[in-house]
């Protein structure tokens, strides 16, 4: 076993992979950004080096400072979690590339072969695995799509072949639209995957979205874990997961489990990864399930741990990523494929910084002035987050999991009702409210939703008022304190440090220059310090009408250089925000003095975007 695990992720995650090491007595050390220094995977972990400021590519996603981190800490392994780095091929190469440091996921190889989407499909094809019908080879043309329209019909489903989570998949629903959307797609991929390649499928309209859990050794081994039921999403993103599906039969269970077998075996695979199908609904009543003969596709693998990893652990007391450091440390799976079994059931809600009544939109801040996780049995919390905290906004929305297990389905859901009851956090609004809807609404308790069912179906109102009787408002300090920040040079049992510390609300202290020295022994961290201040560029100084973020996303596409003429509507730049391409316009004509953003730039709500004189 690894005597040293950095891991290269951010807060629940990187606190749950820790928890893990710690069990196995391995030693953590935790990467951070400026944002994140007093977050909670800093606090949990042995070890904690600052790679960079908060934009994620110059920090989390920031390989090279990864690896020298890595390497400063003596660490012989890293685990990536997932998000960031965690699917990037290249990324695992470097590490594999690394003397004396082991990649605690599949072999670069295989994420290759398995992230890009067409070749996973002729791997799952050859494995005897059914696909949707598609495109093996990416498309570029816009004729390439009319033809595969006439031949398989409308919609269809335009994917970027490194993408993921509904990002860079567009969805085509007749002819006139084929050319802005393959145009749209393209540019997701190159923004969020550096790859412009696409392909098509036909388009399910109203499928089941199940994924099974898999885990593979260096030796031959190969086991399923079940499957997870992720069919209630909202643009493409899950929000509750669950397992056992309630909608498959045990035959139809075993086809699907054993079909994921068959495609990892066939693509070499080892490590922890998940299979995902769509599977096609049926006409049946409540209660009724999905029969051996219902249909289902292959949809992606997922080549790393996943956010809904837990569901599985519950159901069967496996410790995924324990599993996964011990595969990497080559160590032969301890159970046999017969030896995996479901007891019971469990749920995962996903607790977001998001208001639900206002279209999902993610927090811009707060502080965490209640927090207070609920507890008892069957009640499970993977979080980072203590009283107090702020909300840190540059990454992704979700704070924390809260997963329940209970003897069956009726009483998970009675379970969830109570933990989410109990639930109290205060100082920034989450998506609480609209879990503890789910849990009484029809649909969702009687196991009839599909992926559509969110978007399509469920009445806002509903939402709205979910807000209105169980929401919490974002709270911000009173008022802006001061913060004062000083540097010194300390001696511990011979040893010298460089430590800085923050004063909240007082006035700056003159302290005069303190010499820094060297550092002596202590390793420096990489990417630390620094003079730049890393302002966010909106006191800009040039005259004219601002034009900026109205939300937290990321620039697709800028359309006006210094110097264009514009007239009042037109479109500026695109900004992705919530899975939703928006157009940014300009208010009024005139000429673009300053352009403040470039592509694949991420921004906040308010940041400056161009001036228009």
């Amino acid at each position: 076993m690894f005597d040293k695990v950095l891991v290269a992720n951010r807060g629940e995650i990187a606190v749950r992979v820790m928890r893990a090491c710690e069990e196995l007595g391995v030693e953590t050390v935790a990467v951070y950004s400026e944002a994140d220094k007093h977050s909670g995977h800093v606090r949990y972990a042995d070890e904690a080096y600052n790679v960079g400021p908060a934009r994620a590519a110059d920090s989390y996603l920031d390989q090279e400072a990864i690896v020298d981190a890595a390497r400063q800490a003596d660490a012989d392994a890293i685990h990536p979690g997932y998000g960031f780095l965690a699917e990037n091929a290249d990324f695992a190469a470097r590490v594999e590339a690394t003397d004396g440091i082991t990649w605690v996921g599949p072999e670069s190889d295989s994420m290759e072969s398995l992230g890009e989407k067409t070749k996973a499909r002729t791997i799952m094809s050859a494995a005897d695995v059914p696909i949707v019908p598609g495109t093996t080879d990416p498309v570029t043309d816009p004729e390439q799509v009319h033809e595969f329209g006439d031949e398989n019909g409308y919609p269809i489903a335009i994917k970027a072949e490194g993408g993921g989570g509904g990002r860079g998949m567009k969805i085509v629903e007749s002819p006139d639209e084929v050319e802005d959307q393959l145009e749209s797609a393209k540019r997701e991929g190159e923004a969020y995957f550096s790859n412009d390649s696409v392909y098509l499928e036909r388009y399910l309209e109203n499928p089941r979205h199940i994924e099974v859990q898999i885990i593979a050794d260096h030796h031959g081994n190969v086991r399923h874990l079940g499957e997870r039921d992720c069919s209630l999403q909202r643009r493409h993103q899950k929000v509750i997961e669950e397992g056992p599906s309630p909608a498959l039969s045990d035959e139809l269970r075993e086809r699907i489990g054993e079909a994921a077998r068959r495609g990892v075996s066939e693509a070499g695979y080892y490590n922890a990864g998940t299979v995902e199908f769509l599977v096609e609904e049926q006409d049946r009543e409540p209660g009724e399930l999905l029969g051996p003969d219902a249909n289902f596709y292959f949809l992606e693998v997922n080549t790393r741990i996943q956010v809904e990893h837990c569901v599985t652990e519950e159901i069967t007391g496996i410790d995924i990523v324990k599993w996964q450091l011990r595969v990497a440390a080559d160590e032969e799976l301890g159970f046999a494929q017969d030896d995996v079994a479901v007891d019971g059931h469990a749920i995962e809600f996903r607790i977001n910084a998001e208001n639900a009544a206002d279209d999902f939109a993610p927090a811009t801040g707060g502080t965490l002035e209640t927090y207070d996780p609920p507890g008892g049995v069957g009640v499970r919390m993977d979080d980072a987050l203590r009283q107090g905290d702020e909300l840190v906004t540059d990454y992704d929305s979700m704070i924390a999991k809260l997963i329940v297990h209970a003897g069956d389905r009726e009483e998970a859901i009675e379970r969830g009702k109570r933990a989410l009851g109990e639930y109290d956090i205060e100082g920034i609004p989450t998506i609480v409210p609209f879990h503890r809807l789910m849990l009484t609404d029809d649909e969702f308790v009687q196991g009839m939703h599909t992926t559509k069912y969110l978007d399509e179906t469920l009445d806002p109102e509903r939402i709205d008022a979910a807000q209105e009787r169980w929401g919490t408002e974002t709270t911000t300090d009173a008022d802006d304190e001061e913060v004062t920040e000083r540097e010194f040079t300390v001696e511990v049992n011979g040893k010298r440090f460089d430590v800085e510390l923050e004063e909240r609300g007082a006035p700056p202290i003159e302290v005069g220059e303190i010499e820094s020295g060297d550092g002596g022994d202590r390793p420096q961290r990489p990417g630390g310090g620094g003079s730049d201040s890393g302002g966010d560029g909106g006191g800009a100084s040039a005259e004219g009408d601002e034009v900026t973020a109205e939300m937290q996303g990321t620039i697709l596409e800028v359309n006006v250089d210094e110097g264009d003429e514009v007239e009042a509507g037109d479109v500026v730049c695109v900004l992705e925000a919530m899975k939703m391409e928006n157009d940014i316009v300009a208010e009024r004509g005139g000429t673009v003095t300053q352009v403040a953003v470039d592509e694949g730039e991420s921004v906040d709500m308010g940041d400056l975007l161009f001036v228009v004189g």
